[in-house]
């Protein structure tokens, strides 16, 4: 799995200009799943995440988590960031999940990120989606369980 995490002010995702999923502080998620990604790997990515210390606290160091600034995630399924653009202009996403694989992993993902009791909005996996967000630093941060 590759996830992009983006600590927001605020982000919303809208499909056919309807909001289908908003939040205020906390993390959008950028969700990339591979075929040979588990349920133990969504399991140690949400485990990780929910205790990422990337909130300032009230001296201005990044020291709180999730939990303890009582923020939401919304997440967003992204194939693309399965993109190999190592041959030519045009990227492949030949590593990039298969949806059969794929979407049930994104929903197990995001249900186990609410059973660590943080709110989680998602988007639609494999709708065209319109992600507005407020980016707050900007703090961004990549996870690979490919380098773990």
């Amino acid at each position: 799995m590759r996830i992009v995490i983006q600590r927001v002010k605020e982000a919303s995702c809208t499909i056919d200009g309807k909001v289908h999923g908003q939040i205020g502080p906390g993390f959008l998620l950028l969700v990339g799943i591979a075929d040979s990604d588990t349920e133990e790997t969504a399991r140690r990515l949400a485990d990780k995440i929910s205790h990422l210390r990337i909130f300032e606290d009230e001296a201005g160091k990044m020291n709180l988590d999730i939990h303890q600034i009582q923020g939401s995630i919304l997440s967003i399924s992204q194939f693309t960031l399965y993109a190999d653009c190592h041959k030519g202009n045009r990227p492949s996403f030949a590593h990039a999940g298969k949806p059969e694989h794929a979407r049930p992993l994104y929903l197990y993902f995001n249900e186990y990120l609410r059973s660590l009791q943080i709110p989680v909005e998602e988007g639609v996996f494999g709708a065209d989606m319109a992600i507005r967000l407020w980016n707050d630093g900007p703090v961004t941060i990549v996870l690979d369980s490919d380098t773990w």
